[in-house]
């Protein structure tokens, strides 16, 4: 006999997972933390699997992950369906998606606030690494993401939207301090790298290929922001790497590449589920266009 998902079960459980604990999630519902405990553990029964880990915060196993992908997509179905019955086609409906932080910084919402205005659409973004914004869709947690994965998990489909195109840079006054005499081993070996943070790898890879030093041989600032950084490199705290899309955009005078010649080109994909409903399908259909008309086509010849 097919088991049928208990609504009110289902609802205690994402919102542990939405929250972080049961005691946030209990009063989101207006419910004791031993309701949702109760709830969530009934639940587990039916499903003969643990679905929560009760840490800080509280995060779902990997059976409750593909129960957390399953109601997020049932979710946004049943809003599309009841605007569609209600005759409101137009009606608000509410969409996760995980993006890296400098598309998100660059060209991604120029590309897509006109379709989210007329298609009513409320965007709810998730920030991580290009490679680990995959972990967002994989958890459960997003309906599409911008990733740097090329292959598709099951059920979802990856779309080539082009390269961002990242150039190492400094400013003036940090070259004659660091590199009178260029870019040598010896002078990355001693200069400051700016880094986003620390799942950013970017810098670590141009001074492994180029230069053979290994991650953390070096001193490194960490700023986990997209315009401060820019800015502490325009500043002299360090060289970091800015993609073509924002660097057209900063003073060019203060700033020097520093390997004209060996950009790094970051593949990114589309990935979202295959079965959508047709405002999301158009919003991939949105995305994927703009994204190929603001993001480079031919990967560096270098590389």
């Amino acid at each position: 006999m097919q088991t049928r998902l208990d609504s009110r079960q289902c609802e205690a459980f994402l919102s542990v997972i939405d929250h972080g604990s049961l005691e946030q999630a209990a009063q989101a519902l207006s419910l004791t933390s031993s309701a949702i405990s109760q709830r969530i553990k009934a639940l587990e029964m039916e499903l003969g699997n643990t679905l929560l880990v009760r840490s800080r915060p509280c995060r779902a196993t990997a059976a409750g992950q593909k129960l957390v992908q399953h109601l997020r997509r049932v979710a946004e179905l049943e809003q599309d369906l009841q605007s569609e019955f209600a005759g409101q086609q137009s009606a608000a409906i509410s969409i996760a998606l995980g993006v890296n932080a400098d598309s998100l910084d660059s060209w991604l919402l120029p590309a897509l606030a006109e379709f989210l205005i007329a298609e009513n659409i409320l965007l709810e973004v998730l920030i991580d690494d290009q490679d680990h914004t995959h972990d967002l869709l994989e958890s459960g947690m997003v309906l599409g993401c911008l990733s740097a994965e090329q292959n598709a998990m099951r059920g979802c489909q990856a779309v080539p939207l082009g390269f961002m195109r990242y150039h190492p840079v400094a400013s003036k006054e940090y070259c004659q301090r660091w590199f009178p005499q260029g870019m040598t081993r010896e002078a990355a070996r001693l200069a400051p790298v700016l880094t986003f943070n620390r799942k950013d790898k970017l810098q670590a890879q141009i001074l492994l290929e180029h230069f053979g030093l290994q991650e953390h041989t070096y001193p490194t600032h960490y700023v986990p922001a997209t315009t401060p950084y820019n800015q502490s490199i325009l500043l002299g705290l360090g060289w970091g790497v800015i993609p073509d899309v924002m660097l057209e955009n900063l003073d060019q005078d203060k700033l020097v590449r520093l390997m004209p010649h060996h950009p790094v080109d970051v593949a990114l994909y589309w990935h979202h589920w295959k079965v959508q409903t047709p405002r999301l399908a158009r919003l991939t259909n949105t995305l994927v266009r703009q994204a190929r008309e603001s993001l480079q086509q031919v990967r560096d010849p270098d590389k």
